[in-house]
Formats: C-alpha cells, structure tokens, sequence
C-alpha cells in the first residue's frame, strides 16, 4: 500500500477522481483558497488544486485499472511500476490544512511597496518596486523599462530586499 501521482486531463481534476474514487482508490487532492477580483471588480473566493493536473492515489491492490480510468492521462512511474510517493509529503500537504485547504507559508521580509533588486534572469541588478505577492511563489514587480514603468511577473526567488 502506497500513495502515488496521476496526472489528469487539464481542468477534469473532478472526473478524473470520481472515477478512481469508483475504481476503490482514495485520491488526495489538496486545494488553495485564494481571493481574487473578478472582471467587474468584486472578490471572489477560488480553491484551485495545489498542483493543477496532478492528483494523489492511495494504491492497496493493483494500479493497472487508474492508469485507464477517464480523466487519467497516466501515473507518474519509476521504471514500470508507480513511482512511490513517500507518506511524509503527504502527511506534511495535509498538516499545512486548515479548513480543508492548504495554506502556504508567506514571503517573510517582503511587502507591498518595498525596494527590490532581480537577482535572477536578464533582468538582473535592476531595482524596482514590489507591487504584489502572487500565488505560487510569484512576484510583481514595477521597473523603469523601456523609457516607463513596466509590470513584470517573476519567481519570488528572482528577487531580494534593495538596500
């Protein structure tokens, strides 16, 4: 008995698990709370997976019949068998929850506002502003390009605290 990792067709997370949960598999998949703005401006509440396209199987038995069940485009192998997702992820996803979704840990020293420098990528030594923390460890950033201010989406680690 072990977890594993299938990965589903884009956005058929919810067949995909409706089917294994028919097939006797247990599936896992962890969810975010985000808050969002829709395009009329009001906030609205959305819980994407944490891992989009992925979802966790508990394998007792065989796993032949997951591999095949609608909405799964295949498992995640080691060789030819599953590959083995160790308990201690999981149990560590799932002591992250709190009211049934996950909650990640937060930037520490960055806020709104703030002078940063890019360390990382071809914009590197260039300062600018943080705008914004973004989901899955994102960052906004504002920088003088190209004669004004441009918005510029980075990884959190592209980025540090300008003295």
């Amino acid at each position: 008995m072990y977890w594993a990792c299938a990965q589903v067709e884009p956005r058929r997370e919810r067949l995909a698990s409706y089917t294994l949960g028919l097939a006797g598999y247990e599936i896992y998949q962890p969810l975010l709370r985000e808050q969002r703005r829709s395009r009329s401006g009001r906030k609205i509440i959305v819980t994407p997976p944490l891992f989009p396209g992925y979802l966790f199987l508990w394998v007792v038995r065989g796993w032949w019949d997951a591999r095949w069940s609608p909405g799964v485009i295949r498992l995640i192998m080691d060789g030819l068998v599953p590959a083995h997702v160790p308990d201690a992820i999981i149990n560590e996803i799932r002591s992250r929850e709190r009211g049934g979704f996950v909650e990640l840990l937060k930037p520490r020293g960055l806020k709104p506002g703030m002078r940063v420098r890019v360390i990382g990528g071809p914009l590197r030594e260039q300062i600018g502003m943080l705008a914004a923390l973004r989901p899955h460890e994102r960052v906004l950033v504002l920088l003088q390009l190209l004669g004004g201010q441009q918005r510029v989406e980075l990884a959190r680690s592209a980025i540090e605290a300008a003295s």
